[in-house]
């Protein structure tokens, strides 16, 4: 038990998907994926350090956020999972981001219910999103979800985060 909660299951099977913790090996695809944000993509080295990371966060705390594979495919398409973010762990936050290549054909929406359902398996009873006002795939998603949009915050650049929340 984590904060008084159950831990979350690190290993969730959906129709087309297989959701799991991460692993080193997860690294090198990463890389690839923090690419697509029009950022520098991290070294080899760095991004094997942030996945250890992200695997030892989730064992601490009983949450995390889970790579995601196609199981027909057996290719790694991006991760999904409840992290604390601006959030608490009491009410975390779910986040997701999948290879552009594989937008649009309901991954995100299917991984996202599998990760609610754990949630609430942990006792928890809300669960929050925020989102760069600019992305419109992601409210989208919430959208499907059961999320609503509750508030906006605004970061120091002037980015509009927009809160969302759905009660479990």
């Amino acid at each position: 038990m984590t904060s008084g909660f159950s831990i979350m299951d690190f290993e969730i099977m959906t129709e087309r998907l297989y959701l799991s913790i991460w692993e080193e090996s997860d690294a090198s695809w990463y890389r690839e994926l923090v690419g697509e944000r029009g950022v520098d993509k991290p070294t080899l080295e760095d991004a094997r350090k942030h996945v250890i990371s992200l695997r030892d966060r989730a064992l601490e705390s009983g949450i995390g956020a889970l790579t995601i594979r196609r199981k027909e495919e057996g290719d790694m398409i991006g991760y999904c999972g409840l992290i604390i973010g601006r959030s608490t762990i009491e009410e975390p936050e779910i986040a997701y981001e999948l290879f552009k290549s594989v937008h649009g054909k309901g991954y995100a929406t299917e991984a996202a219910l599998a990760i609610i359902e754990a949630a609430g398996a942990t006792g928890r009873k809300r669960l929050w999103a925020t989102v760069g006002s600019w992305n419109i795939a992601s409210f989208r998603v919430l959208e499907k979800i059961g999320f609503i949009r509750h508030h906006s915050t605004w970061k120091e650049d002037g980015e509009e985060v927009v809160w969302n929340m759905r009660d479990l």
